[in-house]
């Protein structure tokens, strides 16, 4: 089985496995001064840091370079099927979304911060996803 969470090459964290027939989980994993918590298996994918919320997809995914800062997410993601995904950001906030280079749009985070969108993650090819503040 392949790590469940690990640090990229390029600095960001991979994580999930949507292969996988049962839950599995890695709590506090230490990542840039942060303790993550990832749980992840064909039905979904969460990732969390510090307690808090940052990604979560239905049905699971496996993530590759994901990166967050204060102006927003990057990463790539792959799946066995389509993926609706939510992350949690800044509270109230517009987003521009862009999925493999292509303009998906404004989105905008509801009260708790979160935003959803849905990905075609079937074709066994990882999409690249980055959601900017502004």
């Amino acid at each position: 089985m392949a790590e469940l969470i690990r640090e990229a090459e390029n600095g960001g964290l991979s994580f999930g496995d949507y292969t996988l027939s049962e839950k599995t989980k890695v709590k506090d994993f230490s990542y840039d001064g942060a303790l993550y918590y990832v749980k992840s298996y064909a039905v979904t994918t969460k990732l969390e840091k510090n307690g808090a919320f940052l990604y979560e997809s239905e049905p699971g995914t496996k993530v590759e370079e994901f990166k967050a800062d204060d102006l927003g997410v990057a990463f790539m993601v792959e799946g066995k099927d389509d993926a609706e995904i939510t992350l949690g950001l800044e509270p109230e906030t517009s987003y521009a979304v862009t999925v493999n280079g292509v303009d998906a749009g404004s989105m905008k985070t509801n009260l708790g911060g979160k935003l959803t969108l849905s990905v075609s993650t079937g074709s066994g090819e990882a999409v690249k996803v980055a959601v900017a503040k502004g």
